[in-house]
């Protein structure tokens, strides 16, 4: 059978194709996509020759596709496997396929599904778009028919996962650093992260990065990414300490329908955006402990349960993890999983502070200046010489990140500012503790901040979740 020739229909009590000597249509299937070459797709009819057609159009063009003759063995399948799209008989013995889809998807169940139908009517079009199913094609199809369909599911889902994780970023990130693909530099410490990071990137060990706060973690994240076999597929960064604590399992996991309230559809989590490619959790140490058991779960497994949901879903995913913590001390305190921290401790690549990266921070500077004044449109400045002499004592509290948006604010202002440390030392008396230190340093800089725990933060080096956490740890004393 060609591409465009008719599939005829089935005798049900022989379940062979009335006019049997049609053969499946030939061909890679590149003509309709590069995702259907990838996809992985279930197959549920109780007729059989409806299956052996499908199975063998759909074999050569697709990565995988098992089929299943009733809706039980569908549950089997879809509880062991993760597929892109199901293609799915409505008519079948014992339970109908738009009552199966809605059991599934009330229990965690996200693939794209397209329905099969000898019946043409409004209300089953209305049953099917009610019950989660993204087409439906009608009996007897051409074989094109149905790949054109299953190409237009996986466009459309590709479309939104690519959007929904350009969306997160944008409201994740609360610094989109220049030249944030590229580690800029040429210091000892740098070259070691490069090299390093050449030789990991290939392999799917999961990857620590620690560092100061504005040190450049995110970057050495995506050059791991953008060296690694998965450079194609998604980077989806992740800021645990952004998102709610209340929130943050539904945000990485997904969630079904009426999971909780506010729940009115179904939705994948960041894990499952992530899919193929790399998940890139910051601020780690700020995850909840509840989280992260759950978290332990998923990178020994491979599986994520989203929250309402019955089903474990596969997840194919390279992690790397970022902290500017002392996670050893979080362990001993308590509140970071020993279990989870020699988990994610694999490969560890340690992010030097801009003040002990020499002239890198010239180099750095000067790159700033002309992106910059390209975004902004800005006329370019040049780097004077006492600003380099000033860049180069300058010890950087806030790193790269504070350079950047000393740039900024000079193309701005049209001149170089007077570097100054951007927080006194605070004196210290005789047998005082760390403890003590600490505070007074703390609420010091939050004192010169008027308040701003943002700022304070940045000035410190820490996250925001760290101020808040010592305060309301020293109200409570």
């Amino acid at each position: 059978m060609s591409k465009d020739q008719v599939l005829p229909r089935s005798n049900h009590a022989t379940g062979q194709p009335v006019n049997s000597g049609a053969g499946p249509a030939a061909g890679s299937g590149k003509e309709f996509g590069p995702l259907l070459a990838r996809a992985s797709i279930l197959v549920v009819d109780d007729e059989p020759g409806m299956r052996n057609f499908l199975k063998r159009t759909l074999g050569p063009r697709c990565a995988h596709v098992d089929v299943a003759a009733d809706v039980a063995e569908a549950t089997a399948l879809v509880d062991e496997n993760r597929y892109d799209i199901v293609i799915l008989d409505n008519v079948m013995p014992g339970k109908s396929g738009l009552e199966w889809l809605e059991e599934q998807r009330a229990i965690g169940f996200f693939s794209d599904v397209i329905l099969m139908t000898a019946y043409a009517d409004l209300e089953t079009a209305i049953q099917a778009l009610r019950a989660g199913a993204m087409d439906f094609v009608l009996k007897p199809f051409r074989s094109n028919q149905i790949l054109n369909a299953m190409s237009r599911c996986l466009e459309r889902r590709n479309l939104q996962r690519e959007n929904f994780v350009l969306r997160h970023e944008l409201m994740a990130a609360s610094d989109h650093l220049a030249l944030r693909h590229r580690l800029i530099g040429h210091s000892q410490g740098v070259e070691t992260i490069r090299e390093t990071i050449t030789r990991v990137a290939p392999l799917p060990t999961s990857v620590l990065i620690c560092g100061p706060s504005g040190s450049g973690k995110e970057v050495a994240a995506r050059s791991l990414h953008a060296l690694s076999d998965r450079s194609g597929k998604p980077f989806v960064p992740v800021n645990c300490a952004a998102i709610p604590a209340d929130m943050i399992e539904a945000e990485l996991f997904g969630h079904v329908k009426g999971a909780f309230t506010g729940a009115g559809d179904s939705r994948e989590g960041l894990f499952l955006h992530a899919h193929g490619g790399t998940l890139f959790l910051d601020e780690i140490a700020e995850l909840p402990l509840p989280l992260q058991s759950k978290l332990l779960r998923a990178l020994e497994d491979r599986k994520v349960r989203p929250v309402g949901s019955e089903r474990e879903v596969s997840v194919d995913l390279r992690f790397v993890f970022a902290t500017n913590s002392d996670l050893e001390r979080a362990v001993a305190e308590g509140r970071f999983r020993t279990d989870l921290y020699y988990r994610i401790n694999v490969m560890r690549i340690d992010m030097p502070p801009l003040k002990d990266r020499g002239d890198d921070v010239i180099e750095l500077a000067e790159l700033f200046l002309t992106k910059l004044a390209q975004q902004l449109g800005m006329p370019p400045m040049d780097l004077t010489e006492s600003a380099r002499t000033a860049f180069r004592r300058y010890d950087w509290p806030g790193n790269v990140r504070e350079l950047r948006n000393l740039i900024e604010r000079s193309l701005i202002l049209g001149k170089f500012p007077d570097l100054t440390p951007a927080v006194p030392v605070v004196p210290v008396a005789a047998g005082d503790t760390l403890e003590n230190i600490e505070r007074d340093h703390i609420l010091k800089t939050l004192e010169q901040c008027d308040g701003n725990r943002s700022e304070a933060a940045r000035r410190l080096g820490v996250s925001r979740k760290t101020i808040e956490r010592k305060l309301a740890q020293w109200d409570g004393q």
